[in-house]
């Protein structure tokens, strides 16, 4: 540990208090699929209340893609209880579906038949309907049913002082800090797609004929016998456009300006496409991403938005709030999708990527070192004798992958101080047996099972989630708590059709405001 990061400890352990101000949160996709596993062709259902304005339950890319949304919380329980909850209440109004507890999707129809998420006929809800028609004509719809997990992020402000973040506000010392948390996260992140990837197979289907580097594992199960996580790798998200961009995580302000020039410079092929035809929207814009949503990334920095605010406008004006985790894939042994455990080592690695020292990266502000190894876990993590580059030297993944954890203890010890017990070091110690049996990893153990049992991916994942379900509807939600969602799910559709009743301009003129309010941070630079 350099001087630096043991006096940002120190200081720390000194203000335990505000570590208990903390707050996580998730949002956990997951697909609607029938008895069979085959991806459900019905609408959202109306018990879950509008997909548009239900805060706890909408839907992602298709009409089937639930994503499920915790609010914050300041423990780990807390917030796995409501995730909990969620998915209680959401398997009790499901009838005969079920949610497929999976990153890799479920049996998917022809491309033209997946559904895409409705979101009724106001200017907002057709904003996101068109958007996800463009991701259509871009990236594919299957590729759109992939699922994962999100876990956002906050530290409390003042802990940001404390750190030695430089900046002359508040604000711009939160923003210096979770940029710098994000260049560090963007370093070490391979260590969560080792210990918690848990997508290493896929049913033939999803590839829809495209070539491909998989083995075959049985008639409808191809996988990769050492990877971790083929949600995060080329057959993921994956796009041209996008593999050219280099987001600069040294300070917010570039980040902002690369953004910017992303959602507002054409692309030769999305130009091509156009954003009508026949009357009929099929994209916002030919921009290399329509929003700023669409920007596929391991992390991102967050700002809470207001209505029609545009999130490079909320983060240039107010700052960075908190930071979202996105490649977290769902783990299939756990019910609401990932354990407790994960998320408290989440919290402990994340503490650690904010305290650490965290140099800027190369004057493109970007670290291919850091890609690579990413990119090398995700394929071939498991594989004996890995290597990965570490300043450009070349290093075991074991080695290098204990040598972090010994960094992270010190603030999972922290947090264990702060919130008392010892949840936070059981987190870190259980990581440990991984680095030496790489058998022991999720996307290890996925692999055994499926074999072991003589099932296909497809057979044993519906088998799984089936069970899961049976396991959270064992345990009803009480009365009261039914009946606040339910008031919930009829609250967010009254609030639907009021927006609807509301409009008073054409979509035309919607959206062309809505490009309007996209404001330059600063200078856009030249390029992305």
């Amino acid at each position: 540990m350099t001087d630096i990061s043991a006096r940002r400890l120190a200081r720390l352990d000194a203000n335990r208090d505000l570590l208990v101000r903390t707050l996580r949160g998730i949002e956990k996709e997951g697909l609607r699929v029938d008895g069979q596993g085959r991806l459900a062709r019905t609408p959202h259902p109306a018990a879950l209340g509008s997909a548009l304005t239900n805060e706890h339950i909408t839907t992602d890319y298709s009409e089937a893609l639930l994503e499920l949304i915790t609010g914050t919380h300041a423990d780990v329980a807390g917030l796995m209880g409501e995730l909990q909850d969620i998915h209680r209440f959401v398997g009790a109004n499901l009838g005969d579906e079920l949610i497929w507890n999976q990153s890799m999707p479920a049996a998917l129809p022809d491309e033209a038949e997946i559904p895409i998420a409705w979101y009724g006929t106001s200017n907002t809800g057709m904003l996101k309907h068109v958007y996800r028609r463009g991701l259509a004509h871009r990236y594919g719809k299957t590729m759109q049913c992939i699922a994962g997990v999100h876990y956002n992020f906050s530290l409390d402000d003042r802990l940001w002082s404390l750190l030695e973040q430089p900046g002359a506000s508040e604000q711009d010392r939160r923003s210096a800090g979770y940029i710098g948390l994000i260049r560090n996260f963007t370093r070490y992140s391979w260590l969560l797609m080792y210990l918690f990837g848990a997508a290493p197979a896929l049913s033939r289907d999803f590839l829809r004929g495209r070539d491909h580097p998989l083995q075959s594992l049985d008639s409808d199960t191809l996988y990769l016998p050492h990877a971790t996580s083929l949600r995060m790798g080329d057959l993921g998200y994956h796009n041209p456009a996008q593999s050219q961009l280099k987001p600069c995580y040294n300070d917010l302000s570039t980040f902002l300006q690369r953004l910017y020039s992303a959602v507002t410079m054409p692309w030769p092929a999305y130009e091509a496409i156009g954003t009508r035809r026949d009357g009929e929207w099929l994209q916002l814009n030919t921009n290399i991403l329509q929003i700023e949503n669409e920007y596929y990334s391991s992390i991102r920095p967050k700002r809470a938005t207001g209505r029609c605010e545009r999130p490079i406008t909320a983060l240039a004006e107010r700052g960075v709030q908190y930071v979202e985790v996105r490649c977290l894939d769902i783990d299939p042994y756990e019910p609401a999708g990932i354990a407790a455990e994960t998320a408290r080592f989440v919290d402990a690695f994340l503490l650690f990527c904010a305290a650490s020292d965290s140099p800027y990266f190369d004057e493109a502000g970007f670290c291919s070192n850091s890609a690579g190894n990413f990119n090398r876990v995700v394929n071939e993590g498991r594989r004996p004798g890995l290597a990965l580059l570490r300043d450009g030297v070349s290093v075991p993944l074991a080695q290098w992958g204990k040598e972090l954890l010994d960094r992270i203890a010190p603030y999972a010890e922290l947090l264990d101080a702060a919130y008392g017990g010892q949840a936070y070091r059981q987190a870190v110690r259980a990581q440990a047996g991984k680095m030496d049996e790489p058998d022991a990893t999720p996307s290890a153990r996925l692999l055994a099972d499926i074999r072991r049992s003589g099932a296909s991916f497809r057979e044993y994942t519906l088998a799984q989630s089936r069970a899961h379900a049976q396991a959270l509807l064992a345990t009803p939600l009480p009365a009261a708590k039914t009946a606040a969602y339910q008031e919930t799910a009829r609250a967010s559709l009254a609030e639907q059709a009021a927006i609807e009743a509301a409009d008073s301009i054409d979509f035309d003129a919607y959206v062309l405001r809505y490009h309007q309010a996209l404001k330059p941070p600063v200078t856009p630079v030249p390029g992305v």
